[in-house]
């Protein structure tokens, strides 16, 4: 299965870079790395993330940091479309079933 990021999702991914950079950069490291990771397991098991009340959309939890990553599975395609990240102290955008 392929991975991608929607526009808004890249941009939530450089944001969270680009905030915790400024505060501590090694930490921003990590916190993308963490970010990378569960992305790769999400390719592994597209099914893990909970399911929302939009349908189709799933949200799945970082370790360690818990942002949350919400995104789509689209069989046909063969693809996960990660629609946006978000901290978990923001306002979620969806909400669990």
């Amino acid at each position: 299965m392929k991975l991608r990021l929607a526009p808004r999702a890249a941009q939530d991914l450089a944001s969270i870079a680009d905030y915790i950079r400024t505060r501590n950069p090694s930490a921003a490291q990590h916190v993308r790395a963490t970010i990378f990771q569960t992305l790769q397991n999400l390719i592994l098991f597209p099914r893990a993330g909970q399911e929302q009340t939009i349908g189709g959309v799933r949200k799945l939890v970082t370790p360690r940091y818990s942002y949350l990553i919400y995104y789509t599975v689209d069989e046909a395609a063969d693809e996960i479309v990660v629609v946006a990240i978000q901290h978990p102290a923001r306002q979620r955008e969806y909400e669990d079933l």
